[in-house]
């Protein structure tokens, strides 16, 4: 009851902040998101209490330069949008598998911290320029939270094949695939009932975005958790009753929102 209370809240607060902020205090109610995020980022880092302050500082200022002044900077702001969502669909789609696959193991401070950008910046300004499509961020988000749903259940009543059984061993197969049929069924009923008209969204296409963010919600839930087997503990955090910590929350939105402001935002 305490984890469906809280998804409740948050739920009904996100939501109320998309809809009825401007896009400028949408952006400061996301700071602090990504301000939490760093936060508990810098901590399974093992940074020292002054380090994390200073990290988390530095992630919400990259934050604001990019989103209040490079329209000041240059006469085409969204090119830098899009090298910094390219730089994350690099990372999700090219290091962070290899990442995984070695299960690779660092204490570096600054790779952990550039890895952290990359995690928590290119999502926090996706969500910000995707905004002013509330309908359709709200939908591509859904993907994430339906897959998540819909494997923790399958896994739940059907799961016997470890999905990363070294990095997170409560993830089954039977999960994923599960996942991948809620996904497909999800994308058929807004085929029948919406008919949307992004290119992105529709046919063969369209359900192959779909899937593919998917497959990335799962990666970066699985990056965060092999970043908390690294630092040794369960959550990311103890702010959300029921939950864990922001990251906990965030994880699959870290992967697949650069990719979803390319796909939509900036087609």
């Amino acid at each position: 009851m305490t984890r469906v209370a809280t998804a409740v809240i948050a739920l009904a607060v996100f939501a109320g902040a998309l809809f009825f902020l401007p896009q400028g205090g949408w952006a400061l109610f996301l700071l602090l998101v990504l301000g939490l995020g760093g936060w508990e980022w810098s901590a399974l880092a093992g940074y020292t209490r002054g380090a994390r302050i200073a990290y988390t500082a530095f992630l919400v200022l990259c934050a604001v330069a990019l989103f209040y002044a490079t329209p000041y900077l240059t006469s085409a702001p969204e090119r830098i949008d899009v090298a910094v969502f390219v730089l994350s669909c690099v990372f999700w789609i090219v290091v962070a598998p290899f990442w995984l696959g070695q299960r690779w193991r660092t204490r570096n401070a600054m790779l952990l911290g550039v890895a952290g950008w990359i995690a928590l910046v290119p999502m926090w300004l996706a969500l910000v320029r995707l905004q002013p499509t509330p309908w359709a961020l709200l939908v591509v988000m859904s993907v994430v939270w339906i897959a998540d749903t819909a494997a923790y259940f399958s896994g739940k009543s059907f799961g016997r094949n470890k999905l990363a059984p070294q990095i997170s061993p409560g993830k089954t197969w039977e999960g994923a695939f599960g996942a991948m049929a809620a996904v497909a069924v999800y994308y058929g009923v807004l085929l029948l009932l919406l008919e949307p008209q992004q290119r992105y969204f529709n046919g063969i296409a369209g359900l192959g975005v779909f899937l593919l963010i998917l497959v990335l919600s799962i990666e970066g839930d699985l990056f965060e958790s092999w970043m908390k087997r690294q630092a040794g503990v369960k959550d990311s955090g103890q702010l959300l009753p029921g939950h864990g910590g922001i990251l906990d929350r965030i994880d699959g939105l870290t992967a697949t929102m650069p990719l979803a402001a390319l796909a939509l935002h900036l087609r």
